[in-house]
């Protein structure tokens, strides 16, 4: 056969044939564009699934927003040390910093050399009765002097903080009004990692903003954040100003509280936490009926457990919590615990690490007693124990930031029970750190809870009165230099306000 091809019976040389190709791909081309050909309809049940998705989120929208409140929290500035005239610095937020850092800005304020301005803040709350409690977070209005609180209709109140918990970073504050859209509390511990979820708030101050996402984890731990941690971890869009909204299910019911984020812009980066519903409305309760929260105290230091460390106490597993000390005169040890034992179950449930331990320990009232199952010489025993009350919740929680408010810490005195807990001698002396303002000086430089602050510049400090006469002389420009002890070691630590 001749280098040809065959068209309609006919044989073309391959020029020909080559120009009428292209000849007719343009005429096909030229068609088509005259003569688009309609996109195909999308099928009619994948219409009605997104539809009816659609609807669910729109649904749990239209449940949760007027619920929602604008929290706008006014701190009146303070003169710092012994009169010298000037407000508290600009905070330099360190990289990485969990919480919402533009809300915590502009509740901190910026320096003027002329005049104390009022620091203000904005937040977001969600309103849980129908006669004006609201619950937000403790960062949001804990620490406010003025508390004014916008309803989705755009009236505007003036709240009263009722109570609040810096340990879980929770607070409640009221309104007068009756008749409120109360929202309705879900259950987060049947929350399944993957379930769609709905974050309410007032991001940037644009109030009325629904953000939608999943629950990307449960049960987040050792952030840092707060002492007692337990959170929704969501991809759902957490910013500034979501602070002390809820996160909602498609049932519009709400199963966390929204707090922090991680992010190193400031802005969200597709990781928000939210403490459970669970969790919060335990220590709502509380504060709604007594303005405090009480927890329950066991009187053990406990640590987790590694495979090593278990096969060296004959424990074929990791689940389980290590104690590590027992208290002298505590309920442990008048209930019979010893250092090594392996606590593995609480009243029937099962214990897996130290957070859920600590967590479970806590929620249970003070003199109640629980069962403890607790692996011993290679055979588990129940062991019944009364528990006690913590008795460092009132310090913690009640403590403002002593030494003017431009260190953010607080401090409190040595108690033999804190003396033991920290494992110091008798002959040591200082002031225990209680508390740090994630936003201050002290924070930056790398202070936190529980550290010992052993002496300023030099000078030995033995209360808190000692501490503030010290602090008091110095000059946080020049810098303040403490001497720190945390564990065995001992380190030097300089405060200095930033320009």
């Amino acid at each position: 056969m001749s280098s040809s091809a065959f068209l309609d019976g006919k044989s073309w040389p391959r020029t020909s044939l080559l120009v009428t190709a292209v000849f007719l791909g343009a005429v096909g081309c030229a068609s088509a564009l005259a003569d688009p050909q309609p996109p195909k309809a999308p099928p009619e049940e994948a219409l009605r699934f997104a539809n009816a998705l659609s609807d669910a989120f729109a649904y749990a929208a239209d449940t949760i927003r007027p619920s929602v409140v604008a929290i706008r929290a006014v701190r009146h500035a303070r003169m710092s040390g012994e009169g010298r005239g000037r407000s508290t610095p600009q905070p330099q937020f360190p990289d990485g910093l969990p919480f919402d850092e533009d809300l915590l800005r502009r509740f901190f304020g910026e320096r003027s050399p002329n005049r104390l301005r009022p620091q203000q803040g904005l937040g977001s709350g969600v309103i849980v009765s129908a006669d004006g409690y609201i619950l937000t977070n403790n960062h949001v209005a804990g620490n406010a002097d003025e508390v004014m609180v916008t309803l989705s209709d755009g009236k505007e109140h003036r709240a009263q903080v009722v109570g609040k918990d810096p340990l879980s970073d929770l607070a409640v504050i009221r309104i007068k009004a009756d008749g409120l859209p109360a929202a309705r509390l879900g259950d987060s511990d049947g929350l399944r990692v993957g379930e769609w979820v709905v974050a309410a708030g007032n991001p940037f101050g644009l109030n009325d903003t629904i953000t939608a996402g999943i629950v990307s984890a449960k049960g987040r731990s050792n952030m840092r954040i707060v002492e007692y941690e337990d959170f929704i971890q969501t991809d759902a869009a957490i910013n500034p100003g979501n602070s002390g909204g809820p996160l909602v299910n498609l049932r519009g019911e709400v199963v966390g509280i929204n707090t922090a984020i991680a992010t190193r812009t400031g802005g969200n980066s597709g990781v928000g936490f939210a403490i459970p519903i669970s969790m919060a409305k335990s220590i709502m309760e509380s504060l709604i009926g007594t303005g405090t929260v009480t927890r329950g105290w066991l009187g053990v230091g406990i640590q987790p457990l590694d495979e090593d460390m278990a096969r060296s106490f004959g424990y074929d597993s990791t689940e389980g919590v290590l104690i590590g000390s027992v208290i002298k005169d505590g309920p442990a040890e008048a209930a019979g615990l010893k250092q090594g034992d392996i606590v593995t179950g609480l009243n029937g449930a099962k214990i897996k690490d130290v957070t859920q331990f600590r967590n479970l320990v806590a929620a249970s009232e003070p003199n109640s007693k629980v069962k403890l199952d607790v692996f011993r010489d290679g055979r588990t025993e129940s062991i019944t124990v009364k528990l006690a009350q913590r008795t460092d919740d009132e310090a913690l929680a009640g403590a403002a930031p002593t030494d003017a408010d431009e260190l953010g810490l607080a401090v409190a005195n040595l108690t033999a029970e804190t003396r033991q807990s920290l494992g110091l001698d008798r002959d040591v002396t200082g002031v225990v750190i209680t508390e740090v303002d994630p936003t201050g000086v002290a924070y930056r430089a790398g202070l936190r809870q529980g550290q010992l602050i052993l002496d300023v510049h030099g000078t030995p400090v033995s209360s808190v009165a000692e501490f503030r006469s010290q602090v008091a002389r110095q000059d946080l420009k020049k810098g303040i230099r403490l001497r720190i002890q945390e564990g065995e070691t001992q380190v030097f630590v300089l405060l200095r306000a930033e320009d």
